[in-house]
């Protein structure tokens, strides 16, 4: 498989969110504005990234015994600089995202990158793969928040875009099961052939 098939197949082909409907908890929980979603999306983006490098270094010097834990231990490293990150740089976002952020170690995506594709990988080609998959779960929580945000307060990204008010259950829980259905057919409509 070349380069550029590894970076585009986490947008497209294998999509977090739409195809794979992996990291459900963050993306239904996070996605109540464009902003939240770009940022629990690039926050895993983050973790994806290095953590497959990581992984991806030290996978052929860790017995099988003990391979799920090394690599939650190597994940949960990034996860606590990233929050530190955030607390630091971010504190807006971090106090919004809350919880979300340290549960990004158990995160199914993130945990099974490692498994199926860094541990097996060289180094350049687990990155590629941690971007790619990282940018689609970025853009779809991005996408699901702006329609949520849109529809729930008419607003993107914080920006009053229609004066009035929205239609508040598109904020709340069961329309982020809508608009996810939704746009879960219409990305295998368009993408799937």
């Amino acid at each position: 498989m070349n380069k550029f098939s590894i970076f585009t197949k986490g947008l497209i082909k294998e999509n977090p969110t739409f195809v794979l409907l992996l990291g459900m908890c963050p993306t239904l929980a996070t996605t109540t504005s464009a902003l939240n979603g770009m940022s629990m999306g690039l926050a895993t983006l983050f973790v994806l990234v290095l953590s497959n490098m990581a992984i991806s270094a030290v996978a052929p010097y860790v017995p099988d015994k003990v391979r799920i834990p090394a690599y939650i231990v190597v994940i949960a490293t990034f996860v606590t600089v990233l929050e530190f990150m955030m607390k630091a740089f971010t504190p807006a976002v971090y106090d919004t995202l809350g919880l979300f952020i340290p549960l990004i170690v158990v995160n199914c995506i993130v945990l099974g990158r490692a498994e199926a594709f860094a541990s097996k990988n060289p180094v350049l080609d687990s990155a590629l793969d941690g971007l790619g998959i990282g940018l689609g779960f970025t853009l779809s929580l991005t996408v699901l928040g702006l329609v949520r945000e849109l529809l729930g307060s008419l607003s993107a990204f914080g920006l009053k875009i229609i004066p009035g008010d929205g239609i508040l259950a598109f904020v709340l829980a069961p329309g982020a099961f809508i608009i996810l259905g939704y746009l879960m057919v219409v990305f295998n409509k368009i993408f799937k052939k």
